[in-house]
């Protein structure tokens, strides 16, 4: 497999990720802010602080009201980001990977992107934002679906891996920096309001809820949910998780020593992390959320330049 193939794939992965999570932050969004009084100060303008495009939509924006953030978060071909420009940039990568890939994932992908371009066009009303976000996470998952169930375990499988994992564990300390700023309390006196009902839009934004009372099994609290979405090595979304599936396929690549010993480093020091700590202090843990993204972009790097920096083949290697 030529390294412009393999990375075409690996981007396949991160923008339908990308896509699946933006969808999955609305809709959840959307559904707190029912439970919520207007007095609370989570707003739809906490969206735009996780994508970190907050010059760019504020740039284009004059207000961070549902409409703006709903456009800039959907529809937006300015953002790189959207729901629109994720899926038109998935379905070019897959297009020009189609010899590769199973025909059902390409028919599946077109047709929602065709799907989706027309409702933007359309516009989505309040009425429609719910079945349209499910609609993303469905045909999301339905494509996942098809990758495992269709896509022989080689190269292709691994770099798709790579991509997917990649931007999980991004997404989710995002998520977590951004919520964790309206959660924790910044005195002992000061106790937040609906503090709860917050740590379960954190799960549910990961599809997380159900997982999390099965394993903790007590009333939500900021330390657990900590310790399941950065340190739990079973859940998908968790960044233990995502970390260890970035190392597994790394092992059936080439010249893959250094990118692993970045991973497998950063997995141990995550692992041996006090999360009771983090969860009372939300400076140390902005600051950590910080390192793990810097990481994250460290890995980016470190992928690219061993497997994206020329046009030559890489060694057959089953994943």
């Amino acid at each position: 497999m030529l390294s412009r193939v393999a990375e075409n794939i690996y981007w396949l992965a991160r923008y339908l990720e990308r896509a699946e999570d933006a969808a999955r932050l609305i809709n959840v969004t959307s559904n707190l802010l029912l439970d919520f009084p207007r007095t609370t100060r989570l707003d739809w303008d906490s969206l735009v602080t996780i994508t970190g495009a907050e010059s760019l939509f504020d740039e284009h924006y004059e207000q961070r009201n549902a409409e703006n953030v709903l456009n800039f978060l959907c529809g937006d071909e300015r953002y790189g980001g959207s729901i629109i420009s994720a899926l038109k940039a998935a379905r070019e990568n897959l297009r020009t990977t189609r010899d590769i890939m199973p025909r059902e994932i390409w028919e599946e992908l077109n047709t929602l992107y065709l799907d989706t371009e027309k409702q933007v066009e359309a516009g989505i009303t309040s009425r429609k934002r719910d079945a349209f976000m499910k609609r993303i996470i469905r045909s999301c998952q339905t494509i996942t679906g098809l990758i495992e169930g269709t896509l022989s375990y080689t190269q292709v499988h691994t770099f798709l891996m790579l991509g997917r994992n990649l931007e999980r564990a991004d997404m989710t300390t995002r998520i977590i920096d951004v919520r964790s700023a309206n959660l924790l309390p910044r005195t002992p006196d000061d106790l937040t309001p609906f503090e709860n009902l917050q740590w379960m839009s954190v799960l549910k934004s990961l599809t997380g809820y159900q997982m999390y009372r099965q394993q903790v099994r007590l009333r939500v609290s900021g330390p657990d949910v900590l310790r399941f979405l950065l340190q739990d090595e079973a859940f998908p979304r968790a960044v233990a998780c995502c970390m260890a599936g970035l190392s597994y396929s790394l092992e059936h690549l080439p010249r893959h020593d250094d990118v692993q010993a970045l991973v497998d480093k950063a997995l141990s020091q995550l692992l041996h992390k006090d999360m009771e700590t983090l969860a009372r202090e939300p400076d140390l843990l902005h600051d950590y959320v910080d390192d793990l993204q810097i990481t994250f972009n460290e890995l980016h790097t470190a992928i690219a330049k061993h497997y994206f920096s020329g046009d030559y083949p890489l060694a057959t290697s089953a994943a």
